[in-house]
């Protein structure tokens, strides 16, 4: 009886890490409409006509373009050929929700809203890439 105990317990424990495995996998996984996105300098112009440029090193960034290089965590809310809704979280800096729609490799559109540093954000952007960083 013991044994069927401990049995049972083991499978219950294995059950849990293989149902949470697939929610690492998914909050990890890169979008895939990030996959194409041409990485350089980008300028980033808001609804209202302020415009500022970007080094992109990492597809990433374009995700969370208001907390630039902050170490976040990614959970991918929807992942499509070309476009991506990511919620993300910066300890320390605050956090955020963006969909990113993929035009071509080198023009995106990014729908992005949240909180940076305490003080709340909503801004629809143009990103466009137009050359290497330098």
């Amino acid at each position: 009886m013991m044994f069927r105990r401990s049995v049972r317990a083991a499978a219950a424990v294995a059950s849990l890490l293989f149902l949470a495995s697939g929610a690492v996998a998914q909050r990890h996984a890169a979008p895939n409409a990030l996959g194409g996105v041409e990485l350089g300098q980008w300028q980033l112009k808001s609804a209202d006509g302020r415009v500022r440029k970007i080094c992109v090193s990492a597809r990433w960034m374009l995700i969370q373009p208001m907390h630039g290089t902050a170490q976040c965590e990614h959970f991918v809310m929807q992942n499509a050929a070309s476009s991506a809704t990511v919620r993300y979280t910066c300890p320390g800096r605050g956090h955020g929700l963006t969909t990113l729609s993929v035009e071509t490799p080198r023009l995106v559109s990014i729908e992005t809203s949240g909180v940076a540093d305490g003080s709340p954000f909503s801004e629809q952007l143009e990103g466009r890439r137009i050359g290497a960083c330098g």
